[in-house]
């Protein structure tokens, strides 16, 4: 979430007249996050997320991306609720740009999450991989192995610019992951972008995820190797550690609810070197180009290499946990 589309309140009383909402009370821009323009709205009817799709959002994406959140709220997990508008439908524009409303979710966002939490994280992953086996609607992961030499291309030059070493690190490390990249392990509809910011807890439960815009079908075990790299990594940089007990927890609260199959174990480390590079390679290309007069906190993305560097240095599944 970001600010690329600044709003006044004139802006936003005529988008909501597009609404059953009543009159604008209060709203304020959203800096977290990278990717779309997030605003936070109170009406008389209540507390709502307006999103403005940007960059890397295709606008024939975006009925996958409602009808995901639909099912979720519909199955009680703990996910926005998408708002339609006077026409019965879910996207509307603002400023020439397509946008839409969902429920506000009470709770926040912790930097970092405790073992415990991680579990916790666990468990619904596993629960939203068994919600979404029953939808037929399908979105490839247009930010998987596929992509990443086309945005490594595109930085290629510009690398050193971030750490001198930092070309020569992707090349050999991209080369092993297509060259070892699995096939044929067990897929379907996942989140693809479980940050810590994505998640909320209340009252020690967690009580909402958000942000499915990079949804898609790939490998289950690709969404827990992107989870463990994006929640049982402490510290920053060259002070970068894993952190065993938070992925132990995590794979104990996802095995709860899905067993994993052998093949998936087997996978771990190339999707783990895989998750650490798909990060990477965005948050350089983002770091490179960055939107002027936007309002973004951009990531750094040398704490995705750091992760890279220590997934080539391990050996198996049981390197991760033992």
């Amino acid at each position: 979430m970001a600010i690329y589309t600044k709003l006044n309140k004139k802006d936003l009383n005529e988008f909501l007249f597009k609404y059953n909402l009543g009159k604008l009370l209060n709203f304020k821009g959203i800096q977290e996050g990278i990717e779309n323009t997030n605003y936070f709205i109170q009406t008389e009817k209540g507390k709502f997320i307006l999103t403005i799709y940007e960059k890397r959002v295709e606008e024939k994406d975006l009925p996958f991306f409602m009808g995901l959140m639909r099912n979720l709220y519909d199955a009680e997990f703990p996910s926005p609720e998408p708002i339609i508008n006077k026409n019965g439908n879910y996207i509307t524009e603002i400023l020439g740009k397509k946008a839409a409303l969902v429920s506000f979710l009470e709770g926040s966002s912790k930097k970092n999450l405790s073992p415990n939490d991680c579990q916790k994280v666990g468990i619904k992953t596993a629960k939203l991989h068994l919600i979404t086996k029953q939808l037929t609607g399908k979105r490839e992961n247009k930010l998987s192995v596929k992509s990443w030499r086309d945005i490594y291309i595109k930085v290629q030059e510009d690398c050193s610019k971030i750490q001198p070493n930092l070309s020569k690190i992707v090349e050999e490390s991209l080369s092993e992951i297509e060259n070892g990249w699995p096939k044929n392990i067990p897929s379907g509809i996942i989140h693809a972008d479980l940050f810590p910011d994505n998640i909320f807890f209340k009252n020690n439960k967690l009580s909402g995820i958000i942000d499915f815009y990079f949804s898609c079908y790939d490998f289950y075990m690709f969404e827990i190797a992107i989870c463990i790299n994006a929640l049982c990594f402490e510290g920053i940089k060259e002070n970068l550690s894993f952190n065993v007990t938070k992925a132990k927890k995590f794979i104990d609260g996802y095995s709860s609810i899905r067993k994993l199959e052998v093949v998936e174990k087997k996978a771990l480390k190339i999707l783990c070197q895989g998750a650490a590079m798909r990060f990477l390679l965005t948050r350089v290309f983002d770091y490179l180009n960055l939107t002027k007069g936007a309002l973004v906190k951009i990531k750094d993305p040398v704490e995705y290499l750091k992760r890279l560097e220590f997934h080539n240095n391990a050996k198996d599944y049981e390197d991760y946990f033992f």
